[in-house]
């Protein structure tokens, strides 16, 4: 059984995720090693009380899990690769809670295991928000076995985990439930500029539609225009949130995807290819929710 008395944590990535993530498991009582390539993570998550080391080999040598945060598949499995399941003690736990590509998340779990040890993919959805109130949902590849053991940990730092299936498929997960996301959020973008266009109100438009069949996260959670909904990034400047940049990554999974699987799906590969330019024309840093400026922007004088 993981609990807070026989568990060490490893944790490796304490960016603006995975740095409120450590913090929630050192509240609930668990010891957790720590280690950043950037100082002020590592700064920040001494404040937080986790025990910061100097490399992510300590961190692993010393855990009973190992929990990975990083930017992309290529990170985790040359960090795999690279000293991190070497230095582990057989049977340690590896969960990657990183969004990367489905065959990568299939590559790591298969390299852990070869090392004699268990693994687990499980993707976050929730943004910093959610990392921070450890509200996180959790999308959890692998077996039912080590999803089990994972799950005490998930629990902590999340509100709602899912066993989705084998190694890959909680990746599987993130990746359309993203696709949706990034789709719909145009959707409601493009149907406040036609309203602005029209004459109607954002919040004339946000009252009928949140109470309609256009509802949606994207809308009554996250609207991308200021007002209806205080919480959401449109209210302070777009500041992320989920930024443009890391939004267009899990599209360009996505995307990747559906070529892979001869899927038709237009939206999907469409939805990459407006993030994409707009992260290239400065973006990239906004929310992803600023699509709407864009959109706007583009609509000038139509």
């Amino acid at each position: 059984m993981t609990t807070p008395e026989n568990t060490t944590i490893g944790f490796v990535g304490l960016g603006h995720m995975g740095g409120p993530m450590a913090a929630n498991l050192v509240k609930a009582g668990y010891k957790v090693l720590g280690f950043d390539l950037a100082p002020a993570a590592l700064e920040q998550a001494t404040k937080d009380g986790a025990t910061v080391v100097t490399s992510s080999d300590e961190a692993a040598a010393a855990a009973d899990v190992v929990i990975t945060m990083l930017p992309s598949g290529k990170h985790v499995i040359d960090l795999y690769n690279g000293g991190l399941l070497a230095s582990a003690k057989p049977g340690t736990l590896f969960i990657d809670s990183s969004t990367i590509d489905v065959a990568d998340a299939k590559t790591a779990n298969e390299l852990a295991v070869a090392a004699g040890h268990r693994a687990v993919d499980a993707p976050v959805s929730g943004g910093v928000a959610g990392a921070a109130a450890g509200t996180l949902a959790f999308m959890v590849g692998g077996s039912e076995a080590d999803f089990e053991s994972a799950k005490p940990l998930l629990d902590v730092m999340g509100a709602k985990v899912v066993h989705c299936g084998g190694a890959g498929v909680g990746q599987a997960a993130k990746i359309c439930n993203n696709m949706v996301l990034g789709i719909s959020m145009i959707a409601i973008s493009e149907a406040f500029v036609l309203g602005e266009k029209l004459g109607l109100t954002n919040q004339a438009f946000f009252d009928v539609a949140s109470n309609a069949s256009g509802q949606c996260w994207s809308l009554t959670t996250y609207c991308p225009v200021p007002g209806p909904v205080p919480t959401s990034p449109a209210n302070k400047d777009y500041q992320p949130g989920f930024a443009t940049a890391l939004m267009h990554k899990d599209l360009g999974l996505a995307a990747n995807a559906l070529r892979a699987n001869g899927v038709d799906g237009l939206l999907g590969l469409h939805a990459e290819e407006i993030y994409n330019r707009f992260k290239q024309e400065s973006g990239g840093g906004l929310d992803f929710s600023a699509i709407v400026t864009d959109i706007r922007k583009r609509s000038e004088g139509a």
